[in-house]
C-alpha cells in the first residue's frame, strides 16, 4: 500500500524479542506496544452508550485532507413514534454519518427505517431535526412498543 490511509489494521501474530540484552528487549517491547495501540485503535469500537456519545474509532478524511475528523455514536431508545430530544449541538458538528437502528411491535423486530414493499402506509421513518429524532409511523405500519435508534456524527473536536 502507497500510504498510512491505504493500510489496514493488521497484527502480526508471531514476533522474537530479543532474550539476552534488557536494554533490546526494552526497545523492542516499546516499539511493540506502539504496533499494538494503532493497530487496535484503526478499528472501529464497538461500544454503545445510551444517554452519552461515545468515540466510534472511525476516521474520516474529507476532501483530500490528510487530516482526519472522528465519529461520536449514540444509542436513544423510544417506545412509540414521536420525538426524541438529542441534545446534540448541530451548528458545532461537520454532519451525520449513520443514522439506524431497530424496533420490535412485541412479536416481531424490524429495521429502521422499515419500508413493506407490499404497501405505502406500512412504512416507518426516521430523520434528525435541529433538536430531534423524528420517528414517523405510517397508518398500517407495525405499533412500535420498543426500539433503538443509533445517530453517529462527525466531530469538529
Amino acid at each position: 500500500m502507497s500510504t498510512p490511509f491505504q493500510q489496514s489494521p493488521y497484527l502480526k501474530e508471531q514476533k522474537h524479542f530479543p532474550n539476552r540484552d534488557l536494554l533490546d528487549l526494552s526497545g523492542q517491547v516499546d516499539i511493540a506496544y506502539i504496533d499494538i495501540a494503532q493497530k487496535i485503535n484503526a478499528r472501529t469500537i464497538g461500544t454503545f452508550g445510551l444517554g452519552f456519545p461515545l468515540v466510534t474509532g472511525e476516521k474520516w478524511f474529507l476532501s483530500g485532507s490528510s487530516t482526519s475528523q472522528q465519529t461520536l455514536r449514540q444509542l436513544y431508545t423510544f417506545t412509540a413514534a414521536g420525538n426524541i430530544a438529542h441534545g446534540i449541538d448541530i451548528n458545532a458538528i461537520s454532519g451525520f454519518t449513520k443514522i439506524y437502528g431497530t424496533f420490535s411491535n412485541g412479536t416481531n423486530w424490524y429495521p429502521l427505517p422499515f419500508v413493506d414493499s407490499s404497501a405505502v402506509g406500512n412504512q416507518v421513518s426516521v430523520y434528525v431535526s435541529s433538536s430531534n429524532i423524528v420517528i414517523s409511523a405510517g397508518g398500517s405500519a407495525p405499533t412500535i412498543t420498543t426500539g433503538y435508534v443509533i445517530l453517529e456524527w462527525l466531530s469538529e473536536i
